[in-house]
């Protein structure tokens, strides 16, 4: 009875180590999808042509290997793999997370941990809803908010954070994407073995933060400067 409680143990442990692992590279992975994005989007700073000729590159990059929007579809697929994966394997860790914990703890449980990490479920879920009207909003339906039309992408990023309230919405997403990315950058190096030492340790906490303004920040630049008049 013991042993079959210690492989039965060990097989649990094996198991969570893997599902760790798979939140931590298919982290990473949308780490490096939303850095490239960022900059994408920053190319409204140029104009209404520099913008819409990024935009049409991305759906003819690889022609005539590939068809029309074929590199835009290999990524698609590549995001939905690792988004399935990361948002499985972090429902399967929190449900084990509560499964082993038989009893309230004594002392206050958040004790010492930091906002960013108190905040990773909410804060997944969050952006999880965002992705959602994201792609109803620029690329699946196209929705301007003002009323205008919607078949020209500069213009549809102007007129949607022209309006206040969309702004708002955004930046919201963006400060949920910042403490995301704080906590799971440190959290994803950390299940990889790259936070073994004190110095390591350092360089993970900061590399968490580098990430979460840089593309957090970035990414809100847009909007802002929209809503504020400098883009239009």
């Amino acid at each position: 009875m013991a042993t079959t409680t210690l492989v039965k143990g060990a097989r649990a442990s094996r198991s969570t180590i893997a599902l760790k692992i798979l939140m931590a590279v298919s982290g990473l992975l949308f780490i490096a999808f939303v850095l490239v994005h960022m900059y994408g989007n920053l190319k409204a700073f140029g104009g209404h042509d520099t913008y819409n000729e990024y935009a049409e590159h991305l759906r003819t990059f690889g022609e005539p290997i590939l068809p029309r929007e074929g590199l835009l579809w290999i990524l698609r697929l590549g995001l939905i793999v690792a988004l399935v994966a990361h948002v499985y394997s972090a429902l399967a860790l929190w449900h084990r997370a509560g499964t082993a914990r038989r009893s309230k703890y004594v002392a206050k449980k958040n004790r010492g941990s930091s906002f960013s990490s108190r905040t990773m479920r909410w804060g997944g879920i969050t952006l999880l809803l965002f992705v959602v009207w994201h792609l109803l909003h620029f690329t699946i339906v196209k929705i301007n908010p003002a009323g205008g039309a919607t078949n020209d992408p500069y213009n549809l990023v102007v007129d949607s954070f022209q309006e206040w309230w969309m702004t708002i919405l955004y930046l919201v997403a963006m400060a949920a994407l910042g403490l995301h990315l704080h906590h799971g950058t440190w959290s994803s190096l950390q299940t990889l073995g790259w936070t073994s030492t004190a110095a390591a340790r350092t360089r993970a906490k900061i590399a968490g933060w580098v990430v979460a303004i840089v593309i957090a920040g970035g990414f809100s630049l847009v909007p802002l400067f929209v809503l504020f008049g400098v883009i239009d």
